[in-house]
């Protein structure tokens, strides 16, 4: 968080500078003539206001640790030229209403030219200060490798070489249940594998670094779900033959390749124009439709004796528990008897009402409440029972990994597959899920809920 908050001040310091050096020059150079002279203070709280926001949703504020400062210049140019554009338009509309001549608006290239210089200066001046800080052992994060074999302490050697990757190897974890040496010059052993989330906390650590040997790479899932729900970054050393063969995208830092293990792949924009999406859609669906839903609740009361809404807990993003709404499509405790059991092809407990509620997909409409509410999404897994997560969890490597985004009301798995009837179609589905997750956008967004609307449409709904 302090790294954010020091890269908006730094941001906020160069935009100033910039509007400034702008200002002056349209203005108080006389250089340029202007039909009335425009006030100093709100157009630049305004400018800057606008500037964050766009660096926001561009992901300027993302951690940039040890990141290639060529890759973060070429986003904020693509970044500052979008903006400029926005804001050429914006003074082509004031111009009009105050009469300026044509030239004013082409000074906008002359402030596109002044904020890349010094946002991107502010930047490049920023991460060499902090580098030179991390070659100095200072704002280091604690780093443990995941391994203990040759692969790994080779590992060490190189990070030990470039402090200003800025790990600090705390110490080493293995893998296989084999005895090992207690340490390698000087850094511990740790523990197993199993340990890490204790490890993780006990010794803060930010980064964990994952050095397998080609024969322990059936350890790599044991790995990755014991660091699941702990924020640390996961990297891992690839083999040879998968940069080869191109299997593998690297991240060359200091001449070793790095590949992040499932990173965050939607983008800051794109996660705020997702929720945004949800907001809008779901509130327009609730209220155009009202009349629809009135006569639903009026036919689930006719049809079966119990209430019109069906409400159940289920596990969200990040573990949390909340109560998800559904029109009811079963009789009155209809798992009284059973406790938990996946819906049957045929099931006996789904009402007349409730089958054509099911078929069309209308029993879901009132989780768009759990939308607004933000404990789901329009799109994404299915939030599942506590019960059946900590069973499938046992079950199904990374079946936790579901949790680490908002689910949805449909999903890639609602419209590739089927009602969970057993724990084949759960596996199924945990694929398609997993899917959707490593290729978040929202392009797949736009492309499952127009699917979601084909299945509703052609009554393929199971």
């Amino acid at each position: 968080m302090f790294e954010k908050l020091r890269t908006i001040f730094i941001d906020l310091i160069a935009l100033n500078l910039a509007w400034s050096v702008y200002f002056w020059f349209r203005i108080r150079s006389n250089w340029i003539s202007y039909s009335a002279e425009p006030d100093y203070w709100s157009p630049m709280l305004a400018v800057c206001i606008f500037w964050l926001i766009l660096f926001f949703i561009s992901g300027l504020y993302r951690s940039w640790y040890a990141k290639s400062r060529f890759d973060e210049f070429a986003t904020i140019f693509k970044a500052v030229t979008f903006g400029v554009l926005v804001l050429f338009f914006a003074i082509f509309v004031d111009d009009r209403m105050v009469g300026s001549r044509l030239h004013a608006r082409l000074l906008i290239l002359i402030y596109w030219a002044l904020i890349l210089f010094f946002v991107g200066s502010g930047r490049f001046l920023q991460h060499t200060f902090q580098r030179r800080l991390l070659q100095a052992g200072v704002g280091l994060h604690n780093t443990i490798i995941a391994g203990w074999s040759e692969r790994a302490r080779e590992l060490y050697d190189n990070v030990r070489q470039y402090p200003a990757l800025g790990y600090k190897i705390v110490g080493f974890v293995q893998v296989t249940p084999e005895d090992y040496p207690d340490s390698y010059n000087g850094v511990p052993l740790l523990g197993h594998v199993q340990e890490l989330p204790e490890i993780i906390k006990m010794y803060g650590i930010r980064d964990v670094l994952i050095a397998l040997d080609s024969t322990e790479h059936d350890r790599l899932l044991s790995v990755i779900s014991v660091c699941n729900f702990n924020e640390v970054s996961l990297k891992i050393i690839p083999d040879l033959y998968d940069i080869i063969s191109g299997q593998a995208r690297t991240n060359q830092i200091y001449g070793f390749p790095l590949i992040e293990i499932m990173p965050e792949i939607m983008q800051p924009w794109e996660r705020a124009v997702k929720r945004g999406i949800d907001i809008v859609v779901s509130f327009i669906i609730l209220f155009l439709g009202l009349p629809v839903w009135m006569i639903v609740a009026i036919a689930i009361k006719l049809d079966s004796k119990g209430p019109i809404f069906y409400t159940q807990e289920r596990v969200g993003k990040d573990e949390k528990h909340f109560r998800i709404f559904k029109f009811r499509s079963m009789y009155e405790d209809a798992e009284h008897a059973s406790g938990p059991v996946w819906a049957d092809k045929e099931d006996p407990r789904v009402t007349k009402v409730g089958k054509i509620l099911r078929r069309l997909r209308l029993d879901e409409v009132p989780q768009l409440i759990n939308v607004l509410d933000g404990n789901m999404s329009l799109v994404g897994p299915r939030p599942e029972r506590p019960f059946f997560v900590e069973q499938l969890s046992k079950d199904i490597p990374l079946y936790k990994r579901r949790l680490k985004v908002r689910p949805g009301i449909t999903g890639w798995a609602q419209v590739k597959h089927k009602y969970d009837e057993n724990i084949e179609d759960v596996k199924k589905k945990v694929q398609y899920d997993l899917s959707y997750i490593e290729n978040m956008s929202l392009r797949m967004d736009f492309k499952i809920m127009l699917n979601t609307i084909m299945v509703v449409l052609s009554g393929r709904g199971h």
